[in-house]
């Protein structure tokens, strides 16, 4: 009879048995960290110290740019380190942290892209209002909103989750991912989290929804300007984000939602790359590399470095 006792930590999917591909799977795994990182602090930091920047568009993609950091350094550096020591384990404690904050990054996550796809509505449709709407207090509320709702979200998610028992620590997944976490189950209190994920089904569906009508107002009145330019400049801003929430909303339901049975674990590890990693790499090059704000925020934060570089050299 299995053993209905927790354990005391999680063997995580192994990559490869042959060291060397492990060696490789490090290696990719941190151009991808560090590409990603770099990126998303490159937003930050432009945000941060350019006052031009400090609009609500810029506001929300420096949440974003946060959250996203947050979610690749959740999985990725665990996954690296155990590649690199040639080990699959992770502490109970240590999956449980995975879980609970893997669902706050993601659950904030989809709130602020709500944020940012309702300001750009306001921007485009509502242009006389929008400094009566999306003024500083309204900001910092709908921001905190999107971290409070990712809290509650990911306190839900770690209770239902981590109230079952196990009969197996082995975790078919490079982190600890609930769907792989709830084929281990014992018992059947894991009804309860796949209550959770219908639910959160349904929510994330919601949301999603409510962000294609937001852009179905914005790609209409876009269409109304007589402008070729500034329909161009509008869809620049709206198509990328639009881009994103798909590719974050369709991957991660189809990776919780899908019946267990039928499906590889090849596939299984495919779609969990795309949803818990390819967002926070994408999203820098999608918001800043194509934004002109972005880049010239950059230029003045590079140059008035290298001129403090040269005055202190005593360079004129």
């Amino acid at each position: 009879m299995a053993n209905l006792t927790s354990p005391s930590d999680f063997l995580l999917l192994e990559f490869s048995k042959v060291q060397e591909l492990q060696i490789l799977h490090f290696f990719v795994f941190l151009a991808v960290y560090l590409t990603a990182m770099t990126g998303n602090l490159i937003i930050i930091f432009s945000v941060a110290i350019d006052h031009h920047l400090h609009t609500p568009m810029y506001f929300f993609l420096m949440n974003l740019a946060i959250l996203d950091i947050g979610t690749i350094s959740v999985t990725i550096p665990k996954s690296m380190a155990n590649s690199l020591l040639n080990s699959r384990s992770i502490s109970y404690s240590g999956c449980v942290a995975q879980v609970f904050l893997f669902f706050f990054f993601a659950g904030s996550d989809l709130a602020i892209l709500m944020a940012m796809s309702y300001d750009r509505y306001v921007a485009i449709c509502k242009p006389l209002l929008y400094e009566t709407i999306m003024h500083r207090r309204c900001c910092f509320q709908m921001a905190g909103s999107a971290w409070v709702t990712g809290i509650l979200y990911a306190v839900l998610h770690t209770a239902g989750t981590f109230a079952i028992t196990f009969c197996s620590n082995m975790v078919n997944q490079f982190f600890c991912e609930v769907p792989q976490l709830l084929k281990l189950s014992c018992s059947d209190l894991y009804l309860v989290e796949i209550g959770l994920l219908i639910c959160s089904f349904i929510i994330f569906l919601g949301c999603f929804i409510f962000i294609v009508l937001t852009y179905m107002e914005i790609i209409a009145s876009v269409l109304r300007i007589p402008s070729v330019k500034g329909q161009k400049k509008a869809l620049s801003t709206c198509l990328p984000h639009l881009t994103v929430v798909s590719l974050l909303v369709f991957t991660g339901l189809f990776a919780y939602i899908r019946p267990a049975a039928g499906i590889s674990s090849n596939l299984d590890l495919v779609f969990t790359v795309i949803y818990a990693i390819l967002p926070p790499l994408l999203n820098p090059f999608i918001y800043s590399m194509r934004n002109k704000d972005i880049k010239t925020a950059l230029l003045k934060l590079f140059s008035s470095g290298h001129s403090s570089a040269m005055t202190s050299r005593g360079i004129p």
